[in-house]
């Protein structure tokens, strides 16, 4: 995706998380969220909104602490959102395409890597405020989803801190079956490398991400991924017995100090293809 692309999908995705958050209310709770409520969402979406825009404006060229999280509620705390939202928006725009500033995954350049990770944490933080409806989340397009898949197992499972880990050498081959994107993932006692790669054959007809493991079969429960029309931001997109243990965390925001992690919350879930949840205690990345 071009970076341009990243930036408007970041402007739309800012406007639904507050539009959904607005008609829900701060006391919502949010149920991909435990023991979350709209309130909190707004505080930390918003603080780490500040935070990239801060990097990117200043020319941080090492980590540099947020803000922290206001002690702001209802209609002040919404417009707080909207307007660092809209600063960060407008700060990526009027960035140069040289911007040197600090970085934690490799990216082609900081402005890259900057529009790419905030389109995908604020995807994931809208889905988190539409979920609080209790109805369906608007759709992530196809691109923008395998491009959020490609970021977890590239970016952020390839780092040291990954926990993703098995003394048994495997292989993972993960497929979005809706598109030509494939991966393959090597885990070992070090940290996961994964390769991208393209497709060969005819496309299986349906939706949704397959995931392989080195013996060939498919491990026992086919995901539901955000790609196409009926996505949405997967917590937990791969996982299974094949593994000593769980290979797991958030599709496009895994948490941590300072990215917009909250490294207490371990709980993930997704859909699988009949209606059900796939859940499991998943250490921070």
């Amino acid at each position: 995706m071009e970076i341009t692309e990243h930036i408007a999908s970041l402007s739309e995705e800012g406007r639904l998380l507050a539009a959904a958050a607005e008609q829900a209310g701060p006391g919502a709770s949010v149920p991909t969220c435990p023991g979350w409520q709209i309130r909190h969402l707004l505080r930390h979406t918003g603080m780490v909104h500040r935070w990239a825009a801060e990097l990117i404006t200043e020319g941080h060229t090492t980590p540099h602490p947020d803000g922290g999280e206001p002690d702001l509620d209802g209609t002040a705390l919404l417009d707080w959102f909207r307007e660092g939202h809209g600063h960060l928006v407008r700060s990526l725009e009027a960035a140069p395409a040289d911007l040197e500033c600090w970085t934690f995954l490799p990216a082609p350049s900081p402005l890259a890597f900057w529009s790419r990770r905030q389109s995908h944490e604020t995807t994931v933080h809208r889905a988190d405020a539409e979920s609080a409806l209790g109805g369906p989340l608007s759709p992530v397009d196809t691109d923008r989803a395998v491009d959020g898949i490609d970021e977890l197992l590239t970016g952020f499972h390839a780092r040291p801190k990954s926990r993703v880990r098995s003394s048994t050498p495997r292989t993972l081959r993960v497929r979005a079956v809706d598109t030509d994107a494939v991966w393959t993932v090597r885990i070992s006692e070090e940290p996961p490398q994964a390769v991208a790669g393209i497709r060969r054959g005819p496309r299986d007809g349906r939706r949704g991400l397959r995931v392989e493991r080195n013996g060939g079969g498919p491990l026992p429960h086919p995901l539901e991924p955000p790609a196409a029309h009926r996505r949405h931001p997967a917590r937990r997109p791969l996982g299974g017995p094949a593994l000593d243990g769980p290979l797991g965390g958030h599709l496009v925001s895994p948490r941590g100090t300072g990215t917009g992690e909250r490294p207490d919350r371990t709980t993930e879930q997704c859909r699988t293809r009949d209606g059900g949840t796939l859940a499991g205690s998943v250490p921070p990345l």
